[in-house]
């Protein structure tokens, strides 16, 4: 498994000098970019270990999963797994085939999702599901699952192994406990909070986790990059739930307000009844609570959740997780690699428009 070192001379596998105390200049949408560029060489072989392993002789599987691959997306979670491992300074290549296993977990929720969710878009395509019914979108699903397991099982470290199906679990709990608080306008902030840590935060916390675990780094530093992941994930979801209620479809990559047609408790409508008198409050136990709604609802629902100061407030929240991921940072030396996933703290909170 090789021999975890920090490295004082630059990464043959970066082009630009990952251990360099300067990023590169740039605004806070450069962050991934940049991210990107200092891994790599490392991202091109945990794209080769995912086309490889989504290979399958029964041909609707390779079909549907590169669908849902070529509908493209920042592949921000194998990102932060590489990124944290040359963080650490590792120098081997076990964080490429985690990277890819991360991918697969997240991939196979997405699919399963769409399915619970009945969506008809996923980042701004098609969503697998449409194109291939809900079965085959399942099973195929069930099949990145596995292949996940497969690459944990290769890794062959019980810690990894013990980290990575903790969150799988996590995940499908997550999303079982939103299914619980949907259409409950009772949900209490915790509760909401505790579902965007399942369903989301966990894989990120789990991501970033590994990359210090196969650099063989103090349990401390596995600990600093767990929290860096779970309060970026969490700011992550926050910002996704607003983007529902104040973003474009364009720039949503999915259809505006799913998330009110669905009936799914998030902050910006908890805040927005808290906030609402009694006719507000009556609207919102109507559409969310009863599932009553008319095709006027969705408009009112933004002019109630605009008006309440929801938007501002669910940001100032994430504003507050991306803040603590990057003070998780601080136990690292100054490195570009540190500096740049500082700025994808930023850059989570900037696709607010």
């Amino acid at each position: 498994m090789g021999v975890a070192t920090r490295l004082s001379e630059p990464l043959d596998s970066a082009p630009i000098d990952a251990f360099a105390t300067d990023a590169p200049e740039g605004g806070k949408e450069d962050a991934l970019s940049t991210l990107a560029c200092l891994v790599a060489a490392d991202m091109e072989a945990c794209n080769r270990t995912i086309v490889a392993r989504m290979d399958s002789e029964v041909e609707l599987i390779p079909r549907l999963a590169a669908h849902i691959v070529a509908a493209g997306g920042k592949r921000l979670r194998p990102l932060l797994t590489l990124a944290s491992a040359r963080l650490c300074g590792y120098a081997g290549d076990r964080h490429v085939s985690l990277a890819a296993c991360v991918e697969f977990i997240h991939t196979a929720t997405l699919l399963h999702d769409d399915v619970v969710d009945e969506s008809v878009l996923r980042r701004g395509l098609t969503s697998a599901n449409a194109v291939f019914g809900n079965k085959a979108s399942v099973l195929v699903g069930d099949f990145l699952f596995a292949r996940a397991f497969q690459l944990m099982v290769a890794d062959g470290s019980l810690q990894v192994l013990g980290i990575l199906s903790h969150a799988a679990a996590t995940i499908a709990e997550g999303e079982v406990l939103q299914l619980a608080t949907q259409n409950d306008l009772s949900t209490t902030e915790a509760r909401y909070l505790d579902v965007i840590r399942g369903k989301t935060a966990a894989l990120f916390a789990a991501a970033c986790e590994v990359g210090g675990v196969v650099a063989v780094r103090p349990r401390a530093e596995q600990q600093a990059l767990f929290d860096y992941g779970m309060n970026l994930g969490i700011a992550f979801q926050l910002v996704d739930d607003l983007l529902d209620y104040s973003a474009d479809q364009a720039t949503l990559g999915k259809t505006v307000g799913d998330d009110f047609r669905e009936g799914k408790v998030t902050l910006p409508v908890l805040l927005a009844y808290q906030a609402g008198g009694a006719a507000a409050r009556a609207f919102w136990k109507r559409t969310i609570e009863a599932s009553e709604q008319t095709d006027d609802d969705l408009a009112h629902a933004l002019a109630l959740i605009a008006d309440s100061g929801a938007i501002q407030e669910t940001l100032e929240r994430a504003a507050n997780f991306a803040a603590k991921a990057q003070s998780a940072l601080g136990i690292f030396p100054p490195s570009v690699i540190r500096t740049t996933l500082h700025r994808v703290a930023d850059y989570t909170l900037s696709r607010v428009r």
